[in-house]
């Protein structure tokens, strides 16, 4: 007996974290001051930068773009869970599930490249501060956000395609609180050889391409800090990357906690928890690292909300 196609699979079962009835209630609450956080958070990130003619800087003009990746990431998601919740319903449509998998892949992606980005522009400003503004002029900027835009839809809408191609059996269940590529590809009946192995290669290729890129800008950079002579240069040159670091460390660490813990104990529902971490609460504690750490950021943000004038001197660092 052939497979059932996929055009007559209606809808997909998102089985969460518990079916306890009793948790549903805290999972709920928690979730929802999580995302509520998120957004409130990277909103208020946005309005600064925008606010703040001292912050038209290439440094924040990335840091608005993850900001506003961060917002869709988590929103891709989230709501969805809760709507869930709400109305004790663990149903999904199949095009909600294709279009929620592929929003995922194109703001997992965007993440990926704009770190990569940043570190860039953290390296031509430490280690080339005198010609900083002419090569990270706004003209590059647009094209290096552009770039980043164009490969996560590709990679997204090649990845989409081929699950398209696939046929489902009745066996609709996924053991996650969203529709997780790797998972929806398992319930296929079909072959699924030929997208394991291409979402394997992409994976790999893209996250090694901009790990490589980060790693490096920050190998210079490291070299430029250790030829300052004076302490207080040093501190200064450091801080300026710190909370970009902050990020990728907690990015990356994440996204391979969960890959490891995937690989290792073999559990879905081990993996559905982990994945919260890179998918909820990296977002989250991004607009706090680079607040909390940023001068410029608290000053600007005092200014928006105390009715102070954002043309008082201030001091940009690059």
């Amino acid at each position: 007996m052939e497979p059932e196609n996929n055009t007559r699979v209606s809808e997909f079962c998102l089985l969460g974290f518990s079916e306890d009835p009793e948790l549903q209630p805290l999972i709920f609450g928690l979730f929802l001051s999580m995302y509520l956080v998120t957004v409130l958070g990277n909103l208020l990130i946005i309005l600064a930068t925008i606010s703040d003619s001292h912050l038209h800087t290439p440094m924040y003009f990335f840091l608005s773009n993850l900001s506003f990746v961060d917002i869709c990431f988590t929103s891709t998601t989230i709501p969805k869970m809760l709507v869930n919740i709400q109305t004790q319903s663990k149903a999904i449509t199949y095009r909600s599930c294709i279009t929620q998998m592929s929003f995922f892949l194109v703001f997992a992606e965007l993440d990926n490249f704009l770190l990569a980005v940043m570190a860039y522009d953290r390296y031509v400003a430490i280690c080339h501060p005198l010609h900083y503004t002419v090569i990270m002029n706004p003209r590059l900027c647009g094209l290096l956000a552009l770039v980043c835009w164009i490969l996560s839809v590709l990679h997204a809408l090649l990845h989409s395609l081929m699950v398209l191609r696939l046929s489902f059996c009745r066996d609709i269940e996924i053991p996650h609180f969203f529709c997780e590529p790797n998972h929806v590809v398992q319930l296929a009946c079909s072959d699924t050889f030929l997208n394991d192995k291409l979402m394997d290669f992409t994976a790999l290729l893209l996250a090694s391409i901009a790990l490589i890129g980060i790693l490096y800008s920050y190998s210079k950079i490291m070299s430029s800090i250790r030829a300052i002579s004076s302490a207080r240069g040093k501190y200064k040159a450091f801080s300026t990357c710190a909370s970009h670091l902050s990020i990728v460390s907690l990015f990356y660490g994440t996204g391979l906690g969960v890959y490891l813990s995937s690989a290792i104990t073999q559990s879905s529902h081990s993996s559905a928890t982990a994945s919260v971490m890179y998918t909820v609460v990296t977002p989250m504690l991004n607009p706090f690292i680079y607040s909390l750490r940023n001068k410029d950021i608290k000053k600007s943000l005092k200014n928006l909300f105390g009715g102070r004038k954002a043309s008082e001197p201030q001091v940009v660092i690059l």
